[in-house]
């Protein structure tokens, strides 16, 4: 199971979903579904952004781990 943790990565380096928005120039709404994990597919231009901005590796904002079902 692939989940993003990006709500606790910027709540622990203090930034907002506002803020991040403006650093990366994506749209707000954008953030906001990264940061509550309502993303089905993952743009990795989106995620290069972040990535560049928070100044972070992929694995601070996605975890995976495998499904035991």
């Amino acid at each position: 199971m692939i989940k993003l943790t990006l709500d606790k990565y910027i709540d622990s380096c203090k930034i907002s979903r506002y803020a991040l928005a403006q650093m990366t120039g994506i749209r707000y709404q954008i953030i906001d579904n990264y940061y509550k994990n309502k993303v089905v597919r993952y743009d990795s231009d989106v995620l290069n952004k972040i990535c560049t901005a928070l100044d972070c590796k992929i694995a601070d904002i996605i975890d995976f781990s495998k499904d035991t079902k």
